[in-house]
């Protein structure tokens, strides 16, 4: 079936890099017939695949590799072992600049990376029009390349790869220093391209690898450490990334900041909670959003240092009284409860509520309020719960799940001791009125 066309083949693939202690060892190596140098093997036995209508993500920290695989994907690398198999034309935006000559304008450079990707001078004539709309670089587009900024050259990278009939689209990072609207430009044509097309994507930004990838893999020293569901894999980088952080921090590092804080004393936010003019009306109609909410799961999926634990997370109404069913709309209040196996001077609980692509929607924690009315301790054996209340908002019809978060310390500089992935899970059964990925509470008027 044409959907299930492999467009991307990476088979066992190894790439290796000789290292000099001094540059004659190269000469003398060549010269003597005996390795001089140490290998470094950049990747190491990576295989994906990626069909036709598909994005698969490659995450990892710097120097894991990533772009080592890209540039071999490519073909600007050759792997020491295994193959790389492509069915149709790539299409690649990698580190800045890249296949750019700084001399030529940027006018210039169209031409030059036309032609390399299989375009004539008459096609890229043909298309100039539309590459110069889609970079908005202005004149500065018959300037030499090497005056430009970083944004002007994603810009143009990305105003080309736009326009050059691809079958594959490999992106590293490079959007990540683009301007807002310029980035959600790039963001609306990917979404566009998967329709036909097949992205090889690597970013630091785990919701935008949840929501355009299905699966993803972590690179770790050039190795697969996981591989499945970008969802499961962003979890997976972020637990790993709060333990090496945890390992960090210091008691020194929490006072330095609380004193910053302190510096710049936080005015209280007023709450404006209003009623939709709406709600009265929808409640009767089939635009009536319900959502049904399931038991705290205390087996989920969590990480942690483990000095706390959390017990119980519900959603309750305005009455105390814990919800099975929910009307969109109204007012609800997600009830976290923490026990502590060790003693916590400063605790911090939150929550965040995520779509079935793993996508954060919206959550809150209470490192703000106590900042406002002091930090709440607790001692070994002591039990402490959070109430975080609002109006519900509009999801579109589907799963959700709420992840719990217990930890020690201020917002930026803390001790993650339990983050439960999905402690709570409900679901919209719901025909809504608003688009987008939440829809929130609006009073409207009509003159």
């Amino acid at each position: 079936m044409y959907s299930e066309d492999i467009l991307i083949s990476v088979r066992n693939v190894s790439k290796c890099f000789h290292i000099y202690e001094k540059p004659a060892d190269r000469l003398f190596e060549m010269l003597l017939r005996k390795s001089r140098s140490e290998k470094f093997w950049a990747v190491k036995n990576v295989s994906l695949q990626v069909k036709r209508g598909e994005a698969v993500a490659v995450i990892g920290r710097n120097g894991s590799g990533k772009s080592t695989l890209l540039q071999m994907v490519c073909g600007t690398l050759q792997p020491t072992a295994g193959e790389v198999i492509l069915n149709g034309k790539v299409a690649a935006l990698l580190e800045l600049g890249a296949g750019f000559n700084p001399e030529y304008t940027g006018r210039e450079n169209i031409y030059f990376s036309g032609a390399i990707y299989g375009l004539s001078a008459e096609q890229v004539s043909d298309r100039m029009h539309l590459i110069e709309e889609f970079a908005e670089i202005g004149d500065f587009i018959d300037q030499p390349v090497k005056t430009y900024s970083s944004g002007m050259f994603v810009r143009l990278a990305f105003a080309l790869i736009v326009h050059v009939d691809a079958d594959v689209l490999v992106i590293d990072e490079a959007l990540a220093v683009g301007d807002v609207f310029f980035t959600q430009k790039c963001m609306r044509f990917i979404r566009d391209f998967l329709k036909r097309g097949a992205l090889l994507f690597v970013s630091h930004d785990t919701n935008s690898v949840m929501s355009f990838c299905r699966d993803a893999l972590w690179l770790d020293k050039g190795e697969v450490l996981f591989a499945g569901s970008a969802k499961y894999v962003c979890e997976k980088y972020l637990e790993d990334y709060y333990s090496e952080i945890n390992g960090r921090k210091s008691e020194e590092q929490f006072k330095e900041q609380e004193n910053e804080l302190k510096e710049n004393p936080l005015e209280k936010a007023g709450h404006l909670l209003f009623r939709d003019s709406r709600q009265d009306f929808v409640v009767h109609t089939n635009l009536r959003m319900e959502y049904s909410v399931e038991l705290f799961d205390c087996n989920s999926a969590s990480f942690g240092e483990g000095g706390g634990r959390i017990i119980n997370v519900a959603m309750h109404d305005k009455e105390k009284n814990p919800l099975s069913w929910v009307i969109g709309g109204e007012i609800v209040t997600v009830r976290i409860s923490a026990h502590f196996r060790q003693q916590f001077k400063k605790i911090i609980l939150g929550f965040v509520v995520r779509n079935k692509n793993g996508q954060h929607l919206f959550g809150d924690n209470t490192c703000v309020h106590s900042l406002q009315h002091g930090w709440l301790g607790k001692n070994e054996g002591e039990v402490a719960e959070a109430l975080f209340t609002f109006v519900m908002p509009r999801l579109p019809a589907g799963d959700y799940v709420i992840s719990a978060a217990l930890a020690d310390g201020m917002q930026d500089q803390h001790v993650m001791h339990q983050w439960v992935h999905d402690a709570l899970v409900f679901r919209s059964h719901s025909n809504s009125i608003s688009s987008g990925l939440v829809g929130l509470p609006v009073q409207i008027e009509l003159r």
